[in-house]
């Protein structure tokens, strides 16, 4: 870290915005590290997840939300409330839009930018631009959101993701390190691990399903050359549970393949992974299932 410790930077970036404008992308991008899962399917996320990038002047913690929405049930409410912790404690926020994306006045957003903190109006998915789209939307946000800084990025691509670093760094408070600099995030090995099962899921399985799923690691065991992995798939219901599984357990084996490659390739060392399938029925709609997975303390 660096010797002048009244110089060095740290805080607390929270990306905000609707399911599924590439908030997961953006962190992921910003960090260096496959820290959130991505799929193209809206609310993948549904805890709040610190990526930390350490260097030798500054500290990022860059908080990954939930996609804003008006919560269905405890699970989604649940969620919401990750959002608004990320809100009260942040020094920067970043509310990212996507390109196609407009405002509309009759959705809880304008609470994201009465918060004191200084903003950041991102405006992702330019790779898909035609045009003069980029400028448009520029202009067009810009008088929405007139003291915001906008940027116009493409998360995917990495376009001027450079240069919203250099904005973030100047925008973050004079702090020491919150964390270890060799911390990539707040988040369990465990956890990661359910994270990349999860996202495997939502990959192979389509409709209300992947909704369905929550996975817990029962088993982590690291020996020397080699992690050895126990986890629960958690559904709803039991036809889910044979949907899961499928034909002689081609679907379930695909998951865990899959699961295996990007699990070894982050923990950089070989994984046995087993993995199961119990029914916890209606989940997501109790809250002491929602205490059990970790998204009510």
């Amino acid at each position: 870290m660096s010797k002048d410790k009244t110089a060095f930077k740290a805080g607390f970036v929270s990306i905000l915005g609707k399911p599924n404008v590439g908030k997961s992308t953006l962190m992921n991008a910003l960090v260096g590290e496959r820290l959130s899962i991505m799929t193209s399917k809206a609310q993948t996320t549904r805890h709040r997840i610190f990526g930390i990038l350490s260097t030798p002047d500054c500290q990022m913690i860059f908080s990954d939300t939930p996609g804003v929405i008006d919560p269905k049930y405890k699970l989604q409410e649940s969620m919401m409330r990750f959002v608004k912790a990320s809100l009260e404690d942040s020094d920067l926020i970043l509310y990212m839009v996507e390109l196609s994306e407009k405002f509309d006045e009759n959705e809880n957003v304008q609470h994201i930018f009465e918060n004191q903190s200084p903003k950041f109006l991102i405006i992702n998915k330019t790779d898909k631009a035609q045009g003069s789209q980029v400028k448009d939307k520029v202009d067009y946000w810009g008088k929405i959101f007139p003291t915001s800084q906008i940027f116009p990025i493409s998360a995917l691509e990495k376009v001027n993701i450079d240069k919203l670093y250099e904005a973030i760094k100047s925008a973050l408070p004079h702090h020491p390190p919150y964390f270890p600099e060799d911390q990539i995030t707040d988040k369990s090995e465990r956890f990661i691990t359910s994270e990349i099962i999860r996202e495997k899921i939502f990959l192979n399985y389509k409709k209300e399903v992947p909704y369905s799923c929550e996975v817990m690691v029962e088993e982590f065991k690291e020996a020397k050359d080699i992690l050895r992995i126990r986890a629960i798939i958690y559904v709803e219901r039991d036809s889910q549970k044979g949907i899961i599984i499928g034909k002689s357990g081609a679907n379930l084996k695909k998951v865990g393949i899959e699961s295996r490659v990007d699990l070894e390739e982050f923990f950089e060392k070989k994984v046995h992974l087993e993995t199961y399938v119990k029914v916890e029925k209606n989940w997501r709609k109790k809250e002491k299932s929602l205490k059990k997975f970790g998204y009510q303390h």
